[in-house]
């Protein structure tokens, strides 16, 4: 269905923030319901306490006892950017403290799949560890927490994904969605629950003075804040109040160029100036060129690039990483096209789409089909499972939604009705992942349209593009854009602010096969201003007689040293 631009409501009266913000961002922060000056402020003492997470007290004693009894330590985290992230975190961290032993192992998602399965202790045995730590994985290994615990390891799970009916048997959980937990944020990325078990171990070592008697320095967390960002921005999880501190203070790091170097890599292999990135940058091109490493090869290589220190080796890695990005592009976009043609092979145009969508390729790459079911969800704005080839008789499935549907939830509802349909499930409110058997796919799909139907009308498959307002001539400048790109962070949840107006077009053409640049001026207005429409060449023939109402976002052009107003068009109709 076609997409419509709706107004945010102000939340409060922008009278209540501070005198000295931009008439603009008084009216984009009234609308993301900021009411006061204490909610912009971004100091690390207003982050919630660790001792307010559940489990947490028993995580820090088994790692306590890990380091005084120099136990050997194997983190098994995830194979996505903040499963990288936090492996990465929870190893530089540990080591720190002095841990003897510390590992990590990320399973290789076409051997064995996501979690703490049987088969990945199988392989964290031969190491013969004392303790396994999952990060951002791990409350629904029930089997693989079982199988541990059976060969005498000792096992804590940390984790943000909403766990099932039953928790695995772990010696500590450490999950702020935990039922009855009290930390207040829900929001968590896995690299968010990490850097707070750390920090809750840090304050138990100090209380035994821990770090002098073992002739070590205290090491200072707010160094790992930029993984922190980078791992929070790329899993999409909402920007609440306490993510926006801890995403600030990891992009003043990158900045200032106090990261760890795969990060300053990865930014330069892609032509970034790290002394103006913004979340963005981290969502957009830092996190999918790490997570290329987990969706075509082993993420182990991610995971390397961010724990290195040599900035030579991490840009080896970071070039890499950047061709299996490129890679993953092309097989993307190949994929892309097969699923749009099976919609037209069924004649199912966006009036006749079904509210859920299920598609499913014995030729499309597993670790692709994630990013597939996102792109068909943002073109047709409905929940969308995208199924790929797991062995001779199993198949694996990536879900994404949309606003108002859980599609874990969802999940559990299918397999509920359909007992056995579904080998096994888990994620969260927009995102979630499955096993399938083949046989059971027309099943399913007729499970899940059912279940969506349910919920979503055809009005909730709109494509709301929610506006901040108009701006006037006189706001259409350089000086707004460089505020409104520097402050925020901005992000799921936060989102970055967007803008509609009518404007006629002075000139259009298509750059790059696929974009469309636009030369614009206010209706009415004698002011030209730049703008660019990523992959909107299929609206080149738009008529420019009457004007196009478009919804767009202030952004800085920056080209040999010289910056610029450019404004990014999110969606552009006839006016």
């Amino acid at each position: 269905m076609a997409s419509v631009i709706v107004r945010r409501p102000v939340q409060i009266s922008p009278d209540l923030l501070p005198d000295n913000l931009h008439p603009v961002l008084r009216r984009v922060y009234s609308a993301r319901n900021i009411q006061s000056s204490r909610d912009l402020d971004a100091s690390i003492a207003n982050l919630h306490p660790p001792e307010l997470m559940g489990g947490m007290d028993r995580a820090v004693d088994l790692l306590e006892r890990a380091l005084a009894e120099r136990h050997r330590i194997v983190v098994v985290g995830d194979f996505d950017a903040d499963g990288a992230t936090s492996s990465a975190l929870m190893v530089r961290a540990l080591r720190q403290m002095g841990a003897a032993d510390v590992q990590y192992l990320v399973p290789n998602r076409f051997e064995y799949g996501y979690g703490l399965t049987p088969e990945i202790v199988a392989v964290a045995i031969e190491r013969q560890p004392d303790l396994i730590v999952t990060v951002d994985n791990g409350i629904s290994s029930i089997e693989g927490v079982a199988a541990a615990r059976a060969q005498g390891v000792n096992v804590l799970i940390t984790d943000h994904h909403l766990p099932g009916r039953l928790l695995p048997a772990a010696d500590a959980i450490v999950n702020p969605n935990l039922e009855g937990d009290a930390f207040p944020s829900k929001h968590l990325a896995g690299v968010g629950v990490a850097f707070y078990l750390m920090v809750a171990l840090r304050a138990r070592l100090r209380n035994r003075n821990w770090f002098a008697k073992a002739g070590l320095p205290e090491p200072n967390l707010a160094e790992l804040l930029d993984l922190v960002a980078l791992g929070t921005i790329a899993d999409v999880v909402p920007l609440d109040y306490n993510n926006r501190i801890l995403v600030h203070h990891g992009l003043k790091r990158v900045r200032g160029g106090r990261c760890v170097p795969g990060i300053t890599a990865l930014l330069r292999v892609a032509s970034r100036n790290t002394r103006r990135i913004v979340a963005s940058d981290l969502g957009y091109v830092v996190g999918p060129r790490l997570n290329a490493a987990g969706r075509l090869d082993d993420m182990s290589l991610g995971i390397e690039c961010l724990l290195t220190d040599d900035r030579d080796v991490a840009f080896g890695m970071a070039a890499q990483l950047d061709a299996l990005n490129r890679e993953r592009r092309e097989i993307e976009a190949d994929m892309k096209s097969q699923a749009l043609a099976q919609l037209d092979a069924l004649h199912l145009n966006e009036s006749r789409l079904p509210h859920g969508i299920c598609l499913y390729d014995a030729d499309w790459h597993q670790g692709v089909i994630g990013i597939l079911a996102s792109r068909i969800k943002e073109k047709f704005h409905r929940p969308v499972i995208v199924f790929a080839p797991d062995g001779d008789e199993m198949m694996k499935g990536s879900a994404r939604s949309v606003t108002g549907f859980h599609i874990r939830d969802a999940l559990d509802a299918i397999a509920t009705r359909n007992p056995g349909l579904i080998e096994k499930f888990g994620g969260h409110a927009m995102a979630a992942g499955m096993s399938l058997k083949k046989d059971n796919f027309e099943t399913l799909r007729e499970a899940f349209e059912q279940v969506v139907s349910q919920q979503l009308s055809d009005d909730d498959l709109m494509g709301v593009i929610y506006s901040d307002g108009e701006l006037t001539e006189e706001d259409l400048n350089l000086d707004l854009a460089e505020l409104l790109r520097g402050m925020g962070p901005w992000g799921q949840g936060f989102p970055q602010p967007v803008f509609d107006g009518v404007f006629d077009v002075v000139d259009r053409r298509i750059v790059g096969e696929q974009h469309l640049k636009l030369t614009l001026k206010l209706k009415g207005k004698a002011r030209e201003v730049d703008a660019i429409a990523f992959n909107k060449a299929d609206h080149a023939h738009i008529a420019a007689k009457d004007g196009v109402r478009i919804a767009y976002r202030p952004d800085v052009n920056e080209y040999k040293g010289l910056h610029s107003l450019q404004l990014i068009v999110d969606h552009l109709e006839q006016a």
